[in-house]
């Protein structure tokens, strides 16, 4: 179970918490049938994650017997075999499928939609796709996309451009920095960890992340200053919240760069209590605003 556990990877479903983002901002964070539907969609874009997960180790498994860390890896170990693999991929995809089919017709076929072309795109990654630089990175992002649309699809909330726009690029940030780390290492050994890394250097990388932290911080204070936000959350002090951005952008490429650890975002979420605070904290001022002012 253990073993099945790691190769399905919950830990990772922490990344589908952003279709929950729509609800949120949309003011239906305490209506219990939204709230339903968008735990649903959460579960379904979880399970079919994990599927997902499934494939790439098994696609993956000569690169990661010789990585220095993915070596330990289920099926890369030999702790489950290939078809063990396979078997898991169906059983949580389908579970997934399950779960959609629980929606009211009125939101179905849209999440469905949604979830299932997610679901090819990265089938289409773990074979293809990710072995060409900058378009691992961009599917990567648009993935987080994918989430926020079927968390409005469930809701049946339109989403705005700002919102759109600004995971794409925060998402596409952090995927920069975390190729950062795959360069380090193929530095340090000689040998790139991913295909594609070798289209890849500390040079680019650094510069990358930082021209796409640069566009999300303006986009976000344009969004904070714009007639429409402004009037909808009625207050002008909408742009103070910037200040928790510009602190998550700067510690993300403290670690980046300095600690040298930004291979895994999630780990980064779940162990760095200072960005646990700044995503509390500016959680918390838009709840406030939304909610109770």
């Amino acid at each position: 179970m253990k073993d099945i556990l790691r190769l399905t990877r919950p830990k990772q479903w922490i990344k589908n918490f952003f279709v929950f983002i729509p609800m949120f901002f949309g003011g239906e964070l305490f209506d219990t049938h939204s709230m339903w539907l968008t735990a649903l969609t959460f579960f379904a874009f979880s399970l079919v994650a994990s599927s997902i997960y499934c494939y790439n180790d098994i696609v993956d498994v000569d690169a990661d017997r010789n990585h220095p860390v993915k070596c330990h890896r289920p099926i890369a170990s030999g702790a489950l075999s290939i078809r063990m693999g396979y078997t898991l991929m169906a059983v949580t995809f389908m579970l997934g499928v399950g779960v959609m089919l629980l929606l009211p017709p009125e939101v179905k076929s849209e999440v469905m939609a949604v979830v299932v072309f997610y679901y090819v795109l990265n089938l289409s990654y773990c074979s293809k796709l990710k072995q060409y630089a900058i378009l691992d990175v961009c599917i990567v992002a648009f993935g987080f996309v994918l989430r926020i649309l079927a968390g409005g699809f469930a809701c049946e909330l339109a989403l705005s451009n700002w919102i759109v726009i600004m995971t794409f690029l925060l998402t596409l940030f952090m995927s920069f920095a975390k190729r950062r780390d795959d360069v380090l290492r193929m530095n340090e050994t000689g040998e790139a960890p991913r295909k594609n890394t070798v289209r890849y250097n500390l040079t680019f990388i650094n510069q990358a992340i930082t021209i796409t932290a640069s566009v999300t911080l303006v986009c976000y204070i344009m969004y904070c200053v714009s007639p429409d936000v402004v009037e909808r959350f009625e207050t002008p002090y909408l742009y103070l919240t910037f200040v928790f951005v510009l602190l998550g952008l700067l510690r993300y490429i403290q670690i980046a760069v300095v600690d040298k650890k930004s291979g895994d975002p999630t780990k980064i979420i779940l162990r760095d209590h200072f960005s646990q605070v700044i995503v509390v904290a500016w959680i918390l001022t838009f709840l406030v605003m939304i909610y109770v002012i």
